[in-house]
């Protein structure tokens, strides 16, 4: 066996997302042979990479078919996330994805699946950072469960870097960690657009592979400031089944598909799908309608990305400061977890097929 013979078999195992081969994609290194022994290192395009139980088999099948059948075949993986920025990183310079999660009304449920979107990246072993831009209704302080605490200071060459709290493995920033929870936000829209800009500009985010904007619903201020400042990878739009929802989703959509933004729909994700009682755990109930954000994901031609049922624990997780992914409910777990799945795969897609992301240049 020779390291030709290894690529040229491993020529014939395709990356299922990119649809090229793992060779032309420059993703096998490090062959070593030893007798029957032989083993190679796969660059994924992302730690959190859904598929690396199908590529392992794939590869270890096509060496013994191709090569040597009595080969015992070890599959290292490793990851180099895909990245698709063109804007000459001066903001947020570290950081390879920058993912908004957007909605067009708000109770959909938005800042509870950015959370567990977030948290799920991160346990696929990605460095994830969550920034709340919901200015006049932030929650992910509470959700995280640091309320009360103040982000520490630091300075670098004269400049003040505000250094984000840390809890679960995840980098976040909340307006609602610099002001009295008991205040509301009474700013105009500079003011807003201002803070946002210091959340990106000013924030110690350091090296992150995805860092997930939770935006605040609508289509405003706030949206526009973040596509100007920052070179936006792509949104995840979430919904709830009902036509309101949906009516007010489509608007999200429409936005980010003007010409003048240009920012890709990752896809959309639909929450409070149906209602399973822990007693009847084969049982579903649709209480706000069936499939309504399946049907609009493909009127939009957009991909669907997930359910995530109505659970009483993802609730309570939010109000103690527990997310969901961190307790004990296998099925709110793995509705997350494949939701998440789902989005890496639209944004390794996104970044291997689209034009390069660029700050989005726009008339007042």
């Amino acid at each position: 066996m020779t390291n030709e013979d290894i690529l040229k078999a491993l020529s014939n195992v395709q990356e299922p997302d990119l649809g090229k081969d793992l060779v032309t994609l420059n993703m096998v290194k490090d062959i070593a042979i030893d007798g029957n022994n032989v083993s190679f290192t796969v660059v994924l395009t992302t730690p959190a990479c859904p598929l690396k139980d199908l590529i392992m088999n794939a590869c270890i099948n096509a060496v013994k078919l191709l090569v040597n059948k009595e080969a015992v075949v070890t599959v290292n993986f490793t990851s180099n996330t895909s990245s698709n920025r063109k804007d000459g990183k001066t903001i947020l310079n570290g950081v390879k994805n920058i993912i908004a999660v957007v909605s067009g009304k708000g109770g959909v449920g938005k800042s509870t699946v950015s959370s567990n979107f977030a948290l799920a990246l991160a346990a696929g072993g990605a460095k994830v950072g969550l920034m709340d831009a919901d200015i006049y209704g932030p929650s992910q302080h509470i959700m995280f469960g640091v309320r009360g605490e103040r982000p520490l200071m630091r300075e670098e060459d004269g400049k003040g870097w505000i250094v984000p709290i840390e809890k679960f493995g995840i980098k976040m920033m909340s307006i609602g960690l610099l002001i009295d929870e008991k205040q509301a936000v009474v700013w105009r829209g500079p003011m807003v657009s201002s803070a946002i800009r210091q959340f990106v500009s000013e924030v110690d985010w350091g090296e992150l592979d995805y860092l997930v904007i939770d935006m605040p619903p609508g289509t405003g201020d706030i949206h526009l400031t973040i596509v100007q400042t920052v070179p936006v990878t792509g949104v995840i739009v979430v919904t709830t089944p009902q036509t309101v929802a949906l009516a007010d989703a489509k608007k999200g959509i429409a936005m980010f598909g003007q010409a003048q933004l240009k920012v890709p729909v990752i896809g959309l994700v639909e929450n409070m799908s149906y209602f399973t009682p822990a007693e009847l755990p084969d049982n579903k109930y649709y209480i706000f309608g069936k499939d309504g954000g399946k049907n609009l994901a493909e009127e939009f031609d957009i991909p669907f990305l997930g359910q995530i049922p109505i659970v009483e624990s993802i609730r309570e997780g939010g109000d103690i400061g527990v997310p969901a992914l961190v307790g004990d409910d296998a099925i709110t777990k793995k509705a997350f977890m494949d939701f998440t799945a789902n989005a890496v795969r639209g944004i390794a897609m996104r970044n291997a097929n689209l034009e390069p992301t660029e700050i989005v240049e726009m008339i007042e």
